[in-house]
């Protein structure tokens, strides 16, 4: 992992305020607390660096790319969103798994609507958000949908699940399918509901420094870093399931 190791609120944000050298990091909205920490820890080793953060959902972040973004590592929160940078010729090296996550349902404090488990979404007059299908969390759910036969009805489909979790937080949703990850990240502001079927559709974080890279031996110490035990357990305590070893 560590040779090729490489969020979601749409704009970039520095970790710190060295000067000298910048690395732009774009990450799934769903790694956003993780990757700050991380990326505090990779500035206070590299003196002079200075991690740039873009987060926002996966599938809108691989467009910004293909559009000419300038980025030096992609962290998706699926395969297919780094499959498509890989066809355009724009992933260095081979992508590595650095991390997986799995769904759950949040509700509000209390859980009004009584959801206890995935069928239970689909009730009718239930206020549910949900991803869209073409960001991972959203994809996730309709794997979901078609392994139990359910068919689910949301009120909104947003395109990051830092937007699903935003809703449920403000109490405009009854539920909202969303990572483990997001439940920790939330905690006190919302409850979980875990549902056995979110085993079915678990989604695998890939990583890799970007081909147009004008930094590409930070973005390889970068994703070293995330793939060493110390960059693994910051993921860990995140709610992150283990990568690839």
């Amino acid at each position: 992992m560590a040779a090729a190791l490489a969020a979601c609120s749409g704009k970039g944000e520095a970790a710190g305020n060295g000067s000298g050298r910048t690395l732009t990091v774009f990450a799934a909205a769903s790694l956003k607390t993780s990757f700050t920490e991380l990326a505090k820890m990779f500035e206070a080793r590299h003196p002079g660096t200075t991690v740039t953060l873009n987060f926002a959902g996966s599938a809108d972040l691989a467009t910004q790319i293909n559009q000419g973004a300038p980025a030096d590592v992609f962290a998706s929160a699926d395969t297919r969103n780094m499959e498509k940078l890989q066809e355009a010729g724009l992933v260095d090296g081979e992508p590595q798994i650095f991390a997986t996550n799995t769904l759950a349902i949040a509700v509000p404090p209390g859980n009004p609507a009584g959801i206890r488990s995935f069928a239970d979404l689909a009730k009718p007059g239930t206020r549910l958000v949900q991803c869209a299908r073409q960001v991972p969390c959203g994809a996730a759910v309709a794997a979901i949908e078609q392994q139990t036969g359910t068919d689910l009805n949301p009120v909104s489909e947003e395109n990051s699940v830092t937007d699903v979790l935003g809703k449920v937080v403000s109490a405009e949703a009854d539920a909202g399918l969303v990572y483990i990850t997001d439940l920790k990240s939330a905690a006190g502001r919302v409850e979980g509901v875990a549902f056995p079927e979110a085993a079915g559709a678990v989604n695998s974080y890939p990583a890799a420094v970007l081909s147009n890279s004008r930094n590409s031996a930070d973005a390889r110490a970068f994703l070293e870093l995330v793939a060493s035990p110390e960059g693994q357990q910051v993921l860990a305590d995140a709610g992150f399931g283990p990568g690839s070893t």
